[in-house]
């Protein structure tokens, strides 16, 4: 499934994880941020827990329950919501209805950002948002990815309000609301990380995805393959497939593609260099193969996507 790109929050099928799960892409669109809200009320919430089904998404969500209640299950585990609970999902995880659903009288608030929605800059490795100070609440437990955080009665009036402004500066698009919504993104991070005292450590990451990670990450400006990086870790192609599409729902040429296209961002957006020569310096040998690569993630040129942006 896909956000899609006119704040419509509207939710459709792409592909699916290694166990089936229809997965979730994140949909960036050329020159706005990417970070979208969505704020339900009633039935809206209920439909909209009811029609979504099971699912996995590639990016982090930010849920806040501002009144009602109601059950969210991931990774196989419910998670009695009520008012006041900020609840976070990492990406990978297995999201799907509870056993009840929220009441006529819910209200709640989502916020859906990819890693780089914090850090458009950032060229450090794909787990990076485990080690990413503002991110570790999405770690999750040895129990699955999701976290509930309490929110204390005396806060929840600013939650409200930062999720109310940084929904008005997603939706108006006035001059400077890129800046205005990663700063309201950036102070809700801080928010949540501040509940985070009393909860359990940092499970830390699983050492064979951290493995594959530094690998692509080392290498993914050379014309690398999955044969490539299951021999620097030592498995099969037919296992590490398996191992990485059941830990993160890509598969590891889709996290090859991802960090490349990452960096090709980065890259049109902070430089002048030619599209070929940033199709060279993310892997790519033929510019023509870097633009068809570009275009199916993106759904515009790299041309376009710099222009957009400037």
């Amino acid at each position: 499934m896909a956000l899609s790109s006119d704040h419509d929050g509207a939710l459709r099928p792409t592909r699916r994880t290694a166990q089936g799960v229809p997965l979730v892409d994140y949909v960036r669109t050329a020159g706005l941020p990417s970070v979208s809200v969505e704020h339900w009320t009633g039935g809206e919430l209920r439909d909209h827990t009811s029609s979504l089904g099971t699912h996995a998404h590639d990016f982090l969500v930010l849920f806040y329950v501002e009144q009602g209640d109601g059950v969210l299950r991931v990774d196989g585990r419910d998670w009695e919501l009520a008012a006041g609970d900020a609840f976070v999902i990492a990406p990978g995880a297995v999201v799907a209805p509870g056993r009840t659903h929220p009441s006529e009288r819910g209200e709640a608030w989502a916020v859906f950002f990819p890693v780089d929605a914090v850090d458009p800059t950032a060229s450090a490795s794909l787990v990076s948002w485990r080690t990413h100070p503002l991110l570790s609440p999405f770690i999750g437990d040895h129990r699955g990815g999701g976290q509930r955080f309490r929110v204390p009665p005396g806060d929840r009036q600013a939650w409200s309000r930062h999720l109310a402004d940084l929904d008005a500066e997603v939706t108006g698009r006035l001059d400077g609301y890129a800046d205005a919504a990663r700063a309201h993104l950036t102070l809700l991070l801080v928010r949540l990380g501040r509940l985070q005292v009393d909860l359990p450590g940092d499970p830390g990451v699983e050492p064979l995805v951290a493995a594959v990670f530094d690998v692509v990450e080392n290498r993914y400006h050379e014309p690398i393959s999955l044969r490539d990086v299951a021999d620097a870790v030592g498995l099969t192609t037919g296992h590490l497939t398996t191992v990485v599409g059941r830990r993160t729902g890509r598969t590891v040429q889709q996290w090859i593609t991802e960090r490349r296209m990452r960096e090709a961002r980065r890259l049109l957006a902070d430089t002048d260099l030619t599209v070929g020569e940033v199709a060279r310096r993310v892997g790519y040998r033929e510019a023509g193969y870097f633009v068809r690569r570009f275009r199916t993630a993106h759904g515009v040129t790299p041309v376009a996507w710099r222009r957009a942006g400037r």
